[in-house]
């Protein structure tokens, strides 16, 4: 039985799709104005890790994860860079993108861009006026009246009268309250707008995700994600607004992922104490990375160090030691190991309990080798069948020891050949020459049965 941590319920819940074998996600997706840090990689590998999981249990998973391209930090930045708006947003989608492909993230069914639905944002933003939950404010901006819907506050849980006495609250005269929201604004001088009833301007950064979930997954689809940040006020409002207009529940299931920390601060850009995805991977292998950010649950805090990723770097170098030399082209089936693996996942996405599953496995394989290396074999072709539905373990072991853009296999390759020549003539002080040169270049070199193997010592 498959339980999620719902947000809206503060538990986790027997997990039935709104329509059977099928699963509608929406995931709020990145403000494309500068870098993704490893924030960003923590929610979308969370995010990443559930799809797997609902498809390889048989799901038909339709994947959305949107792109804010409009929007006042990205005005901000193009105007510092004395650049167009468009230059900013594609260079920094196309960074995404980059970032996410090296951390194996899979492409989302869709990708819409805010700027794309602009006509959707504002036929929903005139049916919430129609239905007497919104208003426009003395300054001309639509605002959401958020005393309105009794709902407000059910997702955050918190209590309206706290909020307003809260130091979150922004007091102003341009609306009837100050929790109201703004659902679309004026445009000022040079900033980049779209004709409306209210007068040309841009929407709010709320109604974006509303409108891009109804149109591609409909008014009430089974799970929304996001950080943990984003439950209030983003989400908040972007459930009060969906119910105000649609008139329906909007999400079955809301999950969020927790912080990733600097120290005891979260990770953020509007902190100053980020690190981006690409920092990382200039001194680190991606799937250390992703490696690292599964090993704690996707709901709990994640603190970011270097031991930690160093970490991260042995545990794989166990795995691939043990996938290590073994045909991989067959799996053992109905294992126990299958079935504590499912159960760690279907307790709520466990990667650190479905993790301690697949080291337990790697000790039976290397237990196996020396005395049934068919079902050593079988039990490794699991291994990286199991790995493979949370994203690890893919590249080719021999690929995994030997990576290092520092070091020229060729060479590797050739000194390698010259020792076994030397050898084989039994001359051993040469041999131990070239021995002790490859380990100055971090080369461990180790001869077996299948010859003369190498790997990258860190």
């Amino acid at each position: 039985m498959l339980q999620i941590h719902n947000t809206l319920s503060r538990q986790k819940e027997e997990f039935k799709p709104l329509h059977p074998g099928k699963i509608g996600m929406y995931v709020c997706g990145v403000t494309v104005y500068d870098y993704c840090h490893l924030g960003h990689a923590r929610t979308y590998t969370s995010a990443d890790v559930i799809v797997r999981y609902f498809r390889y249990r048989g799901y038909d998973v339709r994947y959305v994860r949107n792109i804010t391209d409009v929007d006042d930090k990205i005005i901000k930045r193009a105007n510092e860079k004395q650049e167009s708006i468009d230059a900013v947003t594609e260079r920094f989608i196309k960074a995404m993108h980059e970032d996410f492909a090296a951390l194996d993230l899979l492409p989302p069914n869709d990708e819409p861009r805010a700027t794309q639905y602009i006509p959707d944002m504002i036929a929903m933003i005139e049916k919430i006026i129609a239905n007497g939950h919104a208003y426009v404010g003395t300054n001309g901006d639509v605002y959401f009246e958020v005393r309105t819907l009794d709902s407000y506050g059910c997702l955050s849980h918190h209590d309206i009268e706290q909020l307003e006495s809260g130091a979150r609250v922004e007091v102003s005269e341009v609306k009837r309250d100050p929790l109201d929201f703004v659902l679309w604004k004026l445009a000022k001088p040079g900033e980049p707008s779209w004709n409306s009833p209210w007068g040309a301007g841009r929407p709010g950064w709320h109604i974006e995700c509303s409108a891009m979930a109804n149109d591609l997954l409909g008014e009430y689809f089974d799970i929304h994600a996001g950080g943990r940040d984003l439950i209030f006020p983003h989400h908040e409002n972007e459930n009060a607004q969906s119910r105000a207009a649609l008139k329906t529940p909007f999400v079955k299931v809301w999950i969020h992922a927790g912080f990733l920390q600097m120290g005891k601060d979260k990770m953020s850009k509007s902190l100053g104490n980020f690190i981006t995805i690409r920092d990382v991977l200039r001194d680190h292998d991606a799937e250390v990375l992703r490696f690292f950010l599964l090993s704690s649950h996707y709901r709990s805090p994640l603190v970011y160090t270097e031991d930690l990723l160093l970490q991260a770097r042995q545990s794989l170098v166990r795995f691939y030691t043990a996938l290590r030399f073994l045909p991989l082209d067959k799996k053992i089936e109905n294992s126990e190991y299958e079935k504590q693996f499912i159960a760690a996942m279907d307790d709520d996405f466990n990667t650190p309990l479905a993790i301690s599953v697949l080291f337990d496995l790697a000790h039976e394989i290397q237990r196996l080798r020396e005395k049934d290396s068919v079902a050593a074999a079988q039990h490794a072709g699991l291994l990286k069948s199991l790995a493979g539905v949370i994203g690890i373990l893919q590249t080719d072991a021999e690929q995994f020891f030997q990576a290092d853009e520092s070091v020229d296999a060729g060479k590797v390759e050739q000194l390698i050949t010259a020792r076994n020549e030397a050898r084989a003539s039994k001359n051993w002080a040469e041999a131990d020459r070239i021995r002790d040169e490859l380990m100055s270049m971090k080369v461990a070199i180790e001869d077996g049965a299948n010859g003369t193997t190498w790997k990258m010592v860190r």
